[in-house]
C-alpha cells in the first residue's frame, strides 16, 4: 500500500555549499515551502543573494517489508538541487519548477539518518533561467513528501510524472470517447487493473507498461468554464500500490480565421499571464495562496491563463482543470539563448509534458519567450526550437507547440514559424509608440500570413495605485493610463476574432529585483491586482466588463480623492447596459452604454458619488482642492511641469526635446545627447533592457517619437533637473538643414 508523508517540518538551513558530518543543531529552523529570497528578491536594486545553501534534517527510517522502497519527492527546488543521505550523494536535478524524486532505500541505516539538500541559484551557462525580468527564487519552495511503496509498484522515476497517462479521443457531436490509459510499472507484476467512468479492465503488463482503452458513450465534455467536468482513471496491483489521475473528455482546435475552437465551437480566449510569487513569502506558497489567485481569475471573468515563465505548482494545474481555466504551460527558456543550455531545455520540457500531460485544461506547450530578445536569431537557436518542437511531439500528439516572441522580432522572419501557433509580446502604448500600433501589427500581420495563427502573449501598462491623474498618459505610471490602456486593448481584441487567445501582463504584479521604478523598488507593476492580492486597479474592472457574467458597477478613481478642477471626469465600469450616477444622493445623469460609462462632475467641496444600475451599487467621495496632491504624481509630480510649459524650453532653430529623435539624429552632436539619455533610461527597467537590441523597424518607430514623449515614460531615470540641462544642451545645437 502506498504511504505518502509530508516533510514540512524539522528542517534546518545555512547558506552553506558543505553538507554536514551531524545534525546541524545551531542552524535557524525553516517550514518547508522555504525560499531565502522572500525578502531581498523584492526591494529592488539587483542585488538579491544567489548562491549555494544546504537544508538538512534528520530522518527515522521506518520498518520496511520486504522489497519496500522509500523515496524523497520535491515538487520544486530552484534551480540546482542535490540530495544526500548520510553523507552519501544520490541524485543531482536542474531545473528549478518540476517534480522530481529520489531512492532513499539504498542509502538508509537503521535509526536515525541525515539527510540534506544542496540547492543552487546562482549564475550558470546552462539551466535556465539566467535573464530576465523576474526573481529567480532560491530555496525548496514547494512541498517535500515521503513515498513509501511496495516492491511492485507504478513507476517514480519516469520524469517525476504520476506513472499513468490518459488520452481520450473524443466526438463530441457524437458525445462519445475513445480514452486509452497507460501506466509504466516497477517491479514484478503481471497486471494492471484499470477503473473509470463505471468501467474496470484488467490489463497485462509488458516491458514495464500496461495498456487499455475504455468506450465511453453519452460522455459529459470537458467544456471550460461552462463545465469543467472531470472524470477519474484508477489504477492498481496486487501488490498494493494504487494511484488515481483526473482526466477531461474534450477536442481543441486553432483556426487561422477563428481563433481558437473547444469542442467544435468558437471559444473567445481573454485572461492573464501569473507568476506564482507573492508579497512577503516570495515563491513560497500554500495551498491557501494558490486558491486566492485563482478565485481571483474568475472573479475577473477570465477563461485562460498563460503560467508564465516555468512550470506551475502542480496544485495549480489541478485548479485550473476544475475551474475549466485553458492553460498555455511553458519552460524557462528565456530571453537569452544559451548554447552550453540545449541539454536543459529538453530535461525541463520532457519534465513539463509527461508530468502535466493528463491536465484537460493545458493545450499548447510553450517553448520559449523573447528568446531573441538578447542576441536575435541565430542558427543554434532555431535547431535548439527544433528539437524541442519534435520532443513535445513525440512526447504528446495532442497538442500543438508556441512561442511568445518578442516584439522585436520582425514579422516576416522565419523564425515567427518556428512553432505550430505563436504569440507576439507587444508593448505599443507603453515601451514605445502609441497604443494604435497594436491594432496595425495584428492588421498588417493577418494580412500578410492569413494562414497563419497568431495571438497576443503579452501586453501591459505599469501602474503605482497611488499614482492619479486627471489627464493620463503613457509613462505616468498611474491606474487611470493603466485602465485607458486596456480599454483600448480589450476593445482591440473583440473587433479581431481570429487572435486565438489574449493574454495580459499581468494578472498580479511580481517581484522583478532590478527594477527600479514607478514608486517601488524590485517589482514589475503591470499587474491588474497589487503584489498581496490586496487591491484590484481599475483596470481590473474593465477585464471584468468584458469577460464576466456576473452584473457589477465600479466607480473608477476611488484612489483619486483630491482634485483641482473644477469640473472633473467621473468614470464607471459595467456590464449593465445603463448606469445612474447621484452626487450627494442627487441624480447627476443616467446614461446607456457598452462597459464604459464617462460623466462630467461639477465640483465645489467634498462629495459622495454612486454609481447604480438596478440594485447594483458603488460609491467613493472625492473632493475639490486648490493644490495638487504631490502623492498622487511620479517625483511629486515635478518632471510633467518641465512638459506644460514647451514655450519657455524652444528656441528658434535649434533643438528642443520637442523634436522628433529622428530629427535630432541628424545632428552628431544631438545623436551623442540621446545615446547617453538611452543608456540612462533603460537602466532603470533592469539587467533584461540593457541587453536588448532593437531591430530597424522598430527603432525607426521610435526614432518618430517625440523626445517629450520618452522623457515623459522614463520616471525617475531622468529627473526634472536633467530634462532642464538636456533642453538647455539641445538648444545650443542648430537645427541641421
Amino acid at each position: 500500500m502506498r504511504q505518502t508523508i509530508s516533510l514540512a517540518a524539522g528542517w534546518r538551513f545555512s547558506k552553506t555549499a558543505e553538507i554536514p558530518a551531524a545534525f546541524p543543531e545551531t542552524w535557524p529552523s525553516v517550514t518547508i515551502p522555504h525560499t531565502w529570497n522572500a525578502a531581498d528578491g523584492t526591494d529592488g536594486g539587483n542585488d538579491y543573494w544567489r548562491g549555494t545553501a544546504c537544508y538538512c534534517r534528520t530522518l527515522t527510517a521506518p520498518a520496511l517489508a520486504a522489497g519496500e522502497q522509500l523515496w524523497l519527492e520535491l515538487e520544486g527546488a530552484a534551480m540546482t538541487a542535490e540530495v544526500y543521505c548520510n553523507g552519501k550523494k544520490l541524485a543531482r536535478h536542474e531545473g528549478g519548477y518540476s517534480t522530481f524524486r529520489v531512492e532513499l532505500t539504498p542509502a538508509l541505516q537503521t535509526g536515525e539518518n541525515l539527510l540534506a539538500v544542496l540547492v543552487d541559484n546562482s549564475e550558470n551557462d546552462t539551466v535556465y533561467p539566467q535573464k530576465a525580468d523576474f526573481t529567480f527564487y532560491g530555496g525548496i519552495y514547494r512541498p517535500v513528501h515521503l513515498l513509501r511503496v511496495p516492491a511492485a509498484h507504478f513507476a517514480l522515476d519516469y520524469y517525476g510524472g504520476p506513472g499513468l497517462k490518459i488520452t481520450p479521443v473524443v466526438d463530441p457531436d457524437a458525445r462519445r470517447a475513445a480514452v486509452t490509459v497507460e501506466a509504466w510499472v516497477s517491479g514484478a507484476a503481471d497486471s494492471v487493473v484499470f477503473e473509470t467512468a463505471g468501467q474496470t479492465q484488467e490489463a497485462p503488463v509488458q516491458d514495464g507498461r500496461a495498456r487499455a482503452v475504455f468506450r465511453l458513450e453519452n460522455v459529459r465534455l470537458w467544456n471550460g468554464v461552462v463545465d469543467p467536468y472531470l472524470y477519474t482513471v484508477t489504477a492498481s496491483l496486487a501488490s498494493g500500490d494504487c494511484i488515481s489521475a483526473r482526466y477531461g473528455c474534450r477536442t481543441i482546435a486553432f483556426d487561422p480565421q477563428k481563433g481558437f475552437l473547444l469542442n467544435g465551437q468558437v471559444y473567445r480566449l481573454c485572461g492573464a499571464a501569473r507568476h506564482q510569487d507573492r508579497q512577503g513569502l516570495g515563491s513560497a506558497l500554500t495551498n491557501a495562496e494558490h486558491e486566492e489567485d485563482m478565485a481571483l481569475l474568475r472573479e475577473m471573468g477570465a477563461n485562460t491563463v498563460r503560467l508564465a515563465h516555468y512550470q506551475h505548482a502542480g496544485y495549480f494545474y489541478d485548479l485550473c482543470d476544475s475551474c475549466g481555466m485553458i492553460v498555455w504551460a511553458e519552460i524557462p527558456y528565456i530571453t537569452r539563448h544559451m548554447e552550453n543550455g540545449r541539454a536543459n531545455t529538453v530535461s525541463q520540457m520532457t519534465e513539463l509534458v509527461v508530468q502535466n500531460y493528463n491536465h484537460p485544461s493545458i493545450v499548447c506547450w510553450g517553448l520559449s519567450n523573447e528568446i531573441t530578445a538578447s542576441g536575435g536569431v541565430n542558427a543554434d537557436l532555431v535547431e535548439n526550437h527544433r528539437i524541442l518542437r519534435d520532443l513535445c511531439h513525440r512526447l504528446d500528439a495532442t497538442r500543438p507547440t508556441t512561442v511568445a516572441h518578442a516584439f522585436m522580432l520582425d514579422m516576416d522572419d522565419p523564425f515567427v514559424m518556428a512553432a505550430d501557433i505563436r504569440s507576439y509580446n507587444l508593448y505599443y502604448g507603453w515601451y514605445l509608440g502609441e497604443l494604435e500600433q497594436n491594432d496595425r501589427f495584428f492588421d498588417e500581420f493577418h494580412s500578410k500570413h492569413p494562414d497563419t495563427v497568431i495571438g497576443l502573449s503579452e501586453y501591459g501598462a505599469d501602474a503605482n495605485p497611488a499614482y492619479q491623474n486627471e489627464h493620463p498618459e503613457k509613462g505616468d505610471w498611474s491606474e487611470p493610463y493603466q485602465a485607458l490602456y486596456h480599454e483600448h486593448m480589450l476593445k482591440m481584441w473583440s473587433e479581431r476574432p481570429y487572435i486565438w487567445a489574449m493574454h495580459c501582463w499581468n494578472m498580479f504584479d511580481f517581484a522583478a529585483d532590478g527594477r527600479s521604478e514607478g514608486g517601488k523598488p524590485g517589482q514589475n507593476q503591470k499587474g491588474l491586482v497589487t503584489f498581496d492580492r490586496r487591491l484590484r486597479k481599475d483596470a481590473f474592472y474593465i477585464y471584468k466588463a468584458y469577460l464576466s457574467g456576473e452584473p457589477f458597477v465600479h466607480l473608477c478613481g476611488r484612489r483619486y480623492a483630491d482634485r483641482t478642477d473644477a469640473v472633473t471626469q467621473v468614470k464607471v465600469y459595467s456590464n449593465q447596459p445603463e448606469v445612474t450616477l447621484l452626487v450627494d444622493g442627487r441624480v447627476l445623469a443616467r446614461k446607456a452604454g457598452d462597459k464604459v460609462f464617462v460623466f462630467e462632475v461639477p465640483l465645489t467641496g467634498e462629495h459622495t458619488i454612486e454609481a447604480q444600475s438596478g440594485q447594483l451599487a458603488d460609491r467613493m467621495t472625492i473632493r475639490r482642492v486648490s493644490t495638487p496632491n504631490p502623492a498622487y504624481r511620479a517625483d511629486g509630480g515635478q518632471v510633467i511641469n518641465w512638459f506644460d510649459r514647451p514655450d519657455e524650453m524652444h528656441r528658434a532653430g535649434y533643438y528642443s526635446i520637442f523634436d522628433t529623435m529622428e530629427d535630432i539624429k541628424r545632428s552628431a552632436a544631438g545623436a551623442v545627447l540621446l545615446a547617453r539619455l538611452m543608456a540612462r533610461v533603460t537602466a532603470g527597467y533592469g539587467d533584461v533592457a540593457k541587453s536588448v537590441t532593437l531591430p530597424e523597424a522598430v527603432q525607426r518607430q521610435m526614432d518618430r517619437m517625440p523626445l517629450e514623449k520618452l522623457l515623459r515614460q522614463a520616471g525617475k531615470a531622468v529627473t526634472p533637473e536633467t530634462i532642464r540641462q538636456l533642453n538647455d544642451a539641445l538648444n545650443q545645437i542648430p537645427k541641421a538643414k
